[in-house]
């Protein structure tokens, strides 16, 4: 399942040409980087390192809830779709608005979907804050608020993100001197 996860990914994501945005790298490999990371908890399920391949597939590509569910079965879909970003609709407010939903949004998500997220934080951290730096200083801070309350993740990975967090914001703030 997990092979096939990652090899879904990537089609899907290079069927839209999809690049990272601060690298230009090919996208697939920011979803093969959270498998991996997740892949390295002790609690790790085949599940949950099959969603965190396909954590931004709903997002950025054509797949569907349902064509993850055919392929993987209902818990990654249900995985995925906890991951996936609800308040993206600028009808609904601000980024700020939008955010604040998400948020609360994610406190309630799974503890294996907590652990995924945390994984693709860590993972984003380092691109944002060594690329784009003044971008960096609204990420961090709306991570920061978002870790306070994603409680339930695995507890050594969010320690990890934590530790990110707070090197990316010395980071940011030695920069601004």
């Amino acid at each position: 399942m997990i092979e096939r996860a990652a090899l879904f990914s990537r089609a899907a994501h290079q069927a839209v040409g999809q690049r990272r945005k601060y690298t230009d790298e090919p996208y697939w490999r920011h979803p093969a980087a959270v498998a991996e990371r997740v892949s390295a908890v002790e609690s790790a399920t085949a599940e949950m390192i099959a969603a965190a391949h396909l954590h931004d597939v709903l997002e950025d590509t054509a797949v569907t809830a349902l064509d993850i569910e055919a392929c993987f079965g209902e818990r990654v879909a249900v995985l995925v779709l906890e991951l996936t970003d609800q308040f993206v609709d600028p009808e609904i407010g601000n980024r700020a608005h939008r955010k604040a939903l998400e948020r609360d949004r994610l406190a309630l998500i799974s503890p294996e979907a907590q652990t995924i997220k945390y994984a693709d934080l860590i993972d984003n951290t380092g691109s944002i804050v060594a690329r784009a730096p003044g971008f960096a200083r609204v990420y961090l801070a709306e991570k920061r608020q978002l870790l306070e309350v994603m409680t339930r993740g695995d507890e050594a990975l969010k320690r990890q993100a934590w530790s990110v967090l707070v090197e990316g914001e010395a980071r940011i703030r030695g920069a601004a001197r």
